[in-house]
């Protein structure tokens, strides 16, 4: 851990070497928050946690050297950036599903549409900047538990507050949300 926070200061000072010393330190957990939200996605899905991985170490760094303030800061970011990823992924989805790729249908063929998990990922993403918006923090406390899947602890760790505050909003940001979604649109 002491590592970890060596190398981001080191980056913070604008030390070249500290980038590339970086991922190594990061890979594993960003793997494994990659593959826990991975596990929540739709059977079928072609996106890799490891791709997802990647992609978002490209928009995190992208060829720069970017200043993390600490630990939280940065695994922060990393969750950012891997739920942006994931709502365009399910946006381009959604917009081949509505004409991107239009194909001649005879009308005994149609079947009735239902919600996929897609379409609810973006309700989220949705609400979820409603919540952003009016608290920050919950919006934070939201994306590293749901789009991340850290536990309260690492949570609170990582924003640098105590467990049972976590939990506290934490079951706040759940039942705003719940009662988000459950409106009708």
């Amino acid at each position: 851990m002491s590592e970890l926070i060596c190398t981001l200061s080191g980056i913070q000072k604008g030390n070249p070497k500290a980038s590339e010393e970086l991922l190594p330190l990061v890979y594993e957990e960003l793997r494994r928050m990659a593959s826990q939200k991975m596990a929540h996605e739709a059977p079928g899905h072609t996106l890799q946690p490891t791709a997802l991985v990647h992609e978002a170490w490209l928009r995190l760094t992208g060829g720069r050297n970017q200043p993390w303030d600490n630990r939280g800061h940065f695994f922060a970011a990393a969750a950012e950036a891997m739920r942006r990823i994931l709502i365009e992924r399910a946006r381009a989805k959604g917009r081949l599903r509505r004409g991107g790729e239009w194909q001649r249908v005879d009308m005994e063929h149609v079947t009735v549409a239902v919600e996929d998990p897609d379409e609810t990922m973006l309700a989220i993403h949705e609400a979820l900047d409603k919540l952003a918006a009016q608290d920050p923090l919950k919006g934070d406390i939201v994306k590293l538990r749901y789009f991340v899947g850290l536990n309260h602890s690492e949570i609170a760790q990582a924003l640098d507050l105590s467990e049972p505050t976590i939990r506290r909003h934490w079951a706040f940001a759940r039942s705003w949300l719940h009662a988000e979604l459950s409106q009708p649109s």
